[in-house]
This record gives C-alpha cells, sequence and structure tokens, in this order.
C-alpha cells in the first residue's frame, strides 16, 4: 500500500492530510496548536481518532510516546550511538521492538521489525518538497502505527 504525506509548510495546528495513490483522503494528522509539547492525532477519513502521538515532557533524549484508547502502545527515542545515519528505536508496551533508520529531515528512511522491512519512507519518487511516500511492504501490519512512528521520528529528528 502506498500513502502520500501532503504536509503543509504553513499551517495553524499542523493538520494534514494522507493520501492514497488515487487521491483519496485516508487519515488526518490533527496537530494541536498551542500546547507545551508536540501534540497530535490521527485519524480516519470520518473523524475518529486511530491513535495519539506527544512528546514526552521530560526526558534525557527526545522521546514521543503513542497511544491508543488512552493506554500506551509505543515510545520512540533516539538510539544513542547512531553517528551515520539517524536510528530510532520503537518499543511497544509488549516489549517488541521496530528499528527505524535512514535519513529522517531527508524523508529518507526504513521501519523494520526483526530485520523485515514494514515500511519504507520516501520523497525520492515525488517532486513536490512538502509530500512524502510512505510505502507499506506488509499486508498486515498495524498501517495507523506505522504511520504515527513516521511522524514520531520526523518530529524527535526535526528538534535535533
Amino acid at each position: 500500500m502506498r500513502l502520500l504525506v501532503r504536509e503543509r509548510l504553513f499551517a495553524i495546528g499542523d493538520d494534514y492530510w494522507i493520501e492514497d495513490t488515487e487521491g483519496r483522503k485516508l487519515f488526518l494528522v490533527d496537530g494541536k496548536a498551542m500546547r507545551l509539547r508536540d501534540t497530535f492525532e490521527l485519524k480516519d477519513a470520518e473523524g475518529r481518532v486511530l491513535v495519539e502521538l506527544r512528546q514526552k515532557l521530560v526526558s534525557l533524549r527526545g522521546t514521543m510516546l503513542i497511544e491508543r484508547g488512552g493506554e500506551e502502545l509505543a515510545q520512540i527515542k533516539r538510539k544513542r550511538l547512531s553517528l551515520l545515519r539517524n536510528h530510532y528505536r520503537v518499543t511497544l508496551v509488549d516489549g517488541t521492538e521496530m528499528d527505524v533508520s535512514g535519513k529522517i529531515l531527508d524523508r529518507e528512511f526504513a521501519i523494520e521489525y526483526d530485520g523485515e522491512l514494514l515500511a519504507q519512507i520516501s520523497r525520492r519518487w515525488l517532486t513536490i518538497r512538502d509530500t512524502y511516500g510512505i510505502d507499506v511492504v506488509r499486508e498486515d501490519a498495524d498501517i495507523a502505527l506505522l504511520i504515527a512512528v513516521s511522524i514520531c521520528v520526523i518530529v524527535l529528528a526535526e528538534k535535533e
């Protein structure tokens, strides 16, 4: 499944749509303005909240939390030793981990679980600067979670 993320460079609240390749709006990233920490809601096309993303207020390294239904689903942190590329670790509440690595600020990175590619995020095949693609490789993957992870690592990388 290929998705297009069309961020707006200048928008109050950081709201933007994620579309399929046919141009159908599938998900809304609803950024909450005027907050002490970065906070987003990922909603489906009908406006139902699928996951909430928020920056952890107190942490030594930047940390973002993903919640579903008011309960924590995952934490995203930058790996300590990653000199040449950006590396982030996604720790799910059940203890499993996903690895995110690549050129995060350039929107060129991969999300992997146990060495298997789950999603590829890329601007390579797009020409518009504020648009990038999320190519979900596994059909049984939690798409909302992969989108949330993508947004979180980009937010964390931009703050560093």
